[in-house]
């Protein structure tokens, strides 16, 4: 008890809350005991609506019956009942517009996954190829740059030589330097 006592108040609480529902828990599973299911033929002559409240049921219009879904096959054979009488979920749709249904928006959903994937490549192809041009620009950009240096440290090569052939440098020890008066 006085290790319960050293224990925060939420702590407490929340372990009495826990108790209480697994115990509630326990009094309904005892105290109610499980619907027994009902033959799909036993809603036959009745209406649709009860007999599509059980899922294993396919309601049949035209003689107003309520057979087992053949799990086996997919489709209800023709020999139960037609697609267009059938019902199977809800009554105000037929099997058949609800193949369709199911159909046209798995390929809808196809569709739109397909075009989501291939546009988001094309994307990435398209940034990738950006940011190869972005980097094909900046090195043709630099090339640029270290010709015009290049060409401009040149260029001030010639000048000098001139310059020094000529004796307008003034610091040079040129033999073609101009003669200064004595």
């Amino acid at each position: 008890m006085e290790a319960a006592r050293r224990w925060p108040f939420w702590l407490q609480g929340l372990a009495l809350l826990w108790g209480r529902a697994v115990a509630g828990l326990e009094q309904i599973r005892t105290t109610v005991p499980p619907a027994p299911a009902q033959a799909c033929s036993a809603f036959s002559q009745k209406s649709c609506e009860e007999c599509l409240k059980n899922v294993s049921c396919l309601w049949c219009y035209t003689n107003k019956t309520c057979i087992d879904y053949p799990v086996r096959s997919i489709l209800p054979p023709s020999s139960l009942c037609s697609l267009s009488n059938a019902r199977w979920g809800v009554c105000w749709i037929n099997f058949e517009a609800l193949i369709i249904a199911m159909a046209v928006v798995a390929g809808l959903i196809l569709v739109s996954v397909t075009v989501c994937c291939c546009y988001c490549c094309y994307c990435r192809r398209r940034s990738r190829r950006l940011d190869e041009e972005e980097e094909q620009l900046a090195r043709k950009r630099e090339e640029r740059r270290l010709q015009s240096l290049q060409r401009k440290h040149e260029r001030k090569l010639k000048h000098d030589e001139i310059r020094k052939k000529y004796g307008l440098l003034q610091d040079s020890d040129n033999p073609y330097s101009r003669f200064e008066n004595e």
